[in-house]
């Protein structure tokens, strides 16, 4: 009988003596080892370019393993065996665990797929979306709504409209010792006012749609999509590489966007930038969030002076680094450097954050404060 310990070691180091091992652990053994077999060693055939064959085994990983690892295994496979070319085909499409990585590799696939793939990719697509909207839409339209609310003060609050917690600490001069209470004299409630375009907040998502960004792309147009659905603030999309796309027209329909969307190619900020000066005519008013690495392929000492003249203009410009959640991301140091220099907040975000930092942006409060208290690491200014 082998041991625990002797089974963990088999699998771990995929001997090719499975004597010993069950026949379920045999099989996960020949699953992993088909993906990781170290070169120079024998291998078990790995897994080819046979469709039904690698069908086969991603029914073995999910069935050994829980969704973010069969995640993680199937990223592997499609960077280490070149399987892409697989994901053309529909009836192969259709066993893949759906997630934002795959998202944005039939993104950048989609203009190789056949029509009949098309389809597939649109129904896995439209899952991975349905299934973040319903993740993120809930607590950013609470957020945000309620962070643009909450700027808009009146002091002759109808009753339902009170802020009570801002009403109490106002009034606390007032408090009265022989009846334990606060006499409100002064009353801070949330104004209900008709708010015109020129009275809204506006957000503008720039984002860079060079490979590296991937899933950062996926999860900008999620958020963009969502806010553009709050009626207090005015949002826009812009998506570039070295070519600009505004995709704000299409934002009530997020699959849209998604398949509008060009990954790959390389880098020009600063004529993103300057497409976005173009749509700003509220800079007080406008939060424009930079979403990039910021390794810059176009021309760097402009892209940094345009930083500077939006920031200097009023606009509140916020450089994410990453929005997405795969861990520290690469990025330009000097670049990132010089832009928190400009007292312009840089750092990455992960999806969950998001709502909570826009509402931070929306209320005016101290973003490197806000980022401070959950843990985030800012770029410091050089």
């Amino acid at each position: 009988m082998t041991s625990e310990r002797t089974r963990r070691w088999k699998l771990a180091l995929g001997d090719d003596d499975m004597d010993g091992l069950g026949e379920r652990d045999q099989r996960l053994s020949r699953a992993l080892s088909a993906l990781y077999e170290t070169e120079g060693r024998k291998g078990r055939g790995g897994l080819g370019a046979s469709s039904p064959k690698v069908s086969r085994w991603l029914g073995d990983i999910r069935e050994f393993f829980p969704t973010p690892v069969v995640q993680i295994i199937q990223k592997d496979a499609f960077e280490r065996l070149n399987l892409k070319a697989l994901m053309l085909e529909p009836e192969f499409l259709e066993t893949l665990e759906a997630d934002v990585h795959l998202v944005a590799d039939l993104i950048s696939l989609r203009g190789a797929m056949p029509e009949k793939t098309m389809e597939t990719a649109r129904m896995v697509v439209n899952k991975v979306v349905d299934d973040l909207m319903k993740r993120l839409q809930s607590k950013t339209v609470e957020r945000l709504t309620g962070a643009v609310n909450r700027s808009q003060r009146t002091h002759r609050p109808r009753h339902a409209d009170i802020d009570w917690p801002r009403t109490i600490r106002a009034n606390l001069r007032h408090y009265q010792q022989d009846f334990k209470t606060v006499v409100p004299e002064t009353l801070i409630g949330f104004a209900r006012k008709t708010r015109t375009r020129a009275d809204l907040d506006h957000v503008m998502l720039c984002v860079d749609q060079s490979g590296s960004m991937a899933s950062s792309v996926v999860y900008s147009s999620i958020f963009a999509a969502v806010m553009a659905s709050i009626p207090v603030l005015s949002t826009k999309l812009v998506c570039f590489d070295t070519a600009i796309v505004d995709l704000t027209e299409d934002l009530s329909d997020p699959v849209k966007v998604l398949f509008g969307v060009q990954l790959g190619g390389g880098t020009d900020i600063n004529a993103a930038l300057a497409y976005c000066e173009t749509k700003i005519d509220r800079p007080g008013k406008t939060h424009l969030v930079l979403v990039t690495d910021l390794y810059e392929g176009g021309d760097s000492a402009s892209m940094l002076a345009r930083v500077a003249a939006l920031k200097q203009s009023g606009v509140n410009v916020i450089v994410l680094l990453a929005l997405s959640d795969d861990g520290r991301p690469s990025y330009d140091v000097r670049h990132a450097g010089a832009i928190a220099a400009m007292d312009c907040p840089v750092f990455a975000c992960t999806p969950d954050q998001f709502p909570d930092l826009m509402a931070t942006a929306l209320t005016k409060q101290d973003i490197g404060q806000w980022a401070s208290a959950n843990g985030i690491e800012l770029v410091r200014g050089v």
